[in-house]
């Protein structure tokens, strides 16, 4: 998902998006959700989160940050 949309999201929200990054800003859409604040957490692709709006982006975004 871009940036954009994902501010919009979080807009929706109510949420500030100012100076957040992608990360961040996802974790609070997941809090603000009700979710586990775990985007770009998975480890090796492991994540129980089936129905997740984030499971691609976040497998990138773990596999990103591991390196």
């Amino acid at each position: 998902m871009q940036m954009q949309e994902i501010r919009n999201l979080a807009k929706q929200h109510g949420l500030k998006t100012s100076r957040q990054s992608k990360i961040d800003l996802v974790r609070h859409i997941q809090s603000a959700e009700g979710n586990f604040e775990c985007y770009a957490t998975a480890i090796d692709g492991n994540c129980d989160q089936q129905g997740c709006l984030w499971r691609e982006d976040c497998f990138a975004a773990a596999k990103k940050a591991a390196h």
